[in-house]
């Protein structure tokens, strides 16, 4: 018999202090401006509960008017079920801004879409997002504190005051709250052109937030500018890793943000399609790459891809590069089409799915029981002029 032992090593002689980034990667703390918060009070319903969907219609009965439930393109079957409203971002926002008697708007989506909602809509109601968890890693990556430095650096460039941030709506609060105190405006996929033309006739340059993509492809595919008229500025780098001259020389600076779905598609997902599926329409989103979005057959914002596939003739085929629970949904609603997801590796956007039956049910129960849970609220000064930059959007032709 062989017996191996293993030696444990001795610390106790070791100073060895963990840092808070290594904490945060081992789970053992939180950065509170990253992460909205990883837990929700009280016990979810089990995800195996046979019973969670009359749990909801019955909780969401009781509650009746008083509540307004909304639900993104991309969340799960099982949640869009109970939505009031479908739609992307904005159009959520919106619709809830339309409902002035709900006392409560539940948001399925995640956090900087119950932000939007919260600024757009009165003061007496309460918006409610079933899991703070649900954040946006392509909002992430535009911090308040990066993108003031960012400024610092166009001031010091002497190009400020000609710079016009224009910031996507997928954002946090405080970046849309920075673009309207700088005298920019807010964008969509849909409008990015009117927003970006609206931006070149108030001043010569661009700042573009968060998404590069969606700048590059509307500025080069939409404004006929070059690739070379775009530089990329990454926050994790002095100057944002560009020279004064190049900021100086720049119609369109570029922040170095993406969305971790759209951003996996790649040109081979395109010519991969086209060889298994011949005359096979290619449908993506412009948060894609340039080089995808190019080779590409139609190119539009969420709502536009349903339109498409709404119009498409009977026998058509459609290889779609957008998040996959849309996909799904849109390929179900046209059998007598032909409708694939772009990539042959399927692909969720894994914090818009955290927004699950069991979260839903929860929240919905809570607010039927009279617990305000789950609250998201935007800072008076921060939505004022967040507000400013949403309304400026608002007024483009």
């Amino acid at each position: 018999m062989c017996v191996v032992t293993t030696a444990q090593p001795r610390t106790e002689s070791l100073d060895v202090q963990p840092t808070p980034l290594a904490l945060l990667l081992l789970g053992r703390e939180a950065d509170p401006r990253s992460e909205r918060g990883v837990e929700c009070p009280g016990d979810l319903p089990s995800p195996s509960d046979p019973d969670l969907v009359e749990r909801a219609r019955a909780a969401k009965e009781k509650l009746g008017e008083r509540v307004f439930v909304l639900g993104h393109h991309y969340q799960r079957d099982e949640v869009i079920q109970f939505a009031d409203v479908t739609g992307d971002s904005f159009k959520l926002a919106r619709e809830a801004a339309a409902r002035p008697d709900a006392e409560y708007i539940v948001f399925c989506g995640v956090h900087f879409m119950a932000e939007s909602a919260d600024i757009l809509t009165s003061a007496d109601q309460k918006v409610v997002l079933p899991d703070l968890a649900a954040g946006c890693s392509m909002a992430d990556m535009a911090t308040a504190e990066q993108v003031a430095e960012c400024w610092d650096v166009l001031t010091d460039a002497g190009i400020a005051e000609r710079v016009v941030p224009v910031s996507y709506m997928n954002s946090s609060a405080d970046i849309k709250a920075f673009t309207g105190k700088h005298g920019g405006t807010i964008c969509t996929s849909s409008n990015a052109k009117k927003a970006l033309d609206w931006a070149f006739e108030q001043g010569e340059q661009v700042l573009f937030l968060p998404d590069q993509h969606l700048g590059r492809n509307t500025a080069v595919r939409d404004l006929g500018m070059s690739l070379d008229d775009c530089v990329l500025y990454n926050p994790h780098k002095p100057n944002g890793g560009l020279t004064v001259e190049q900021l100086r020389a720049a119609k369109m600076i570029l922040w170095r943000g993406h969305c971790s779905v759209h951003g996996r598609f790649s040109i081979d997902s395109v010519r991969d399609v086209r060889e298994r599926i011949p005359g096979v329409n290619v449908l993506v989103h412009p948060e894609c790459k340039h080089e995808v979005v190019t080779a590409a057959d139609y190119v539009g914002s969420t709502e536009y891809i349903i339109k498409v596939l709404d119009a498409a003739p009977a026998g058509s085929k459609w290889a779609i590069g957008t998040e996959l629970n849309l996909v799904r949904r849109v390929a179900q609603a046209h059998p007598d089409k032909e409708v694939v997801f772009l990539d042959r590796t399927v692909c969720f956007c894994s914090t818009m799915n955290r927004i699950d039956l069991p979260h839903l049910v929860w929240a919905l129960e809570s607010l039927a029981e009279g617990n305000l849970v789950n609250q998201i609220q935007v800072d008076s000064e921060t939505e004022s002029f967040a507000k400013l930059a949403l309304e400026r959007m608002l007024a483009l032709p």
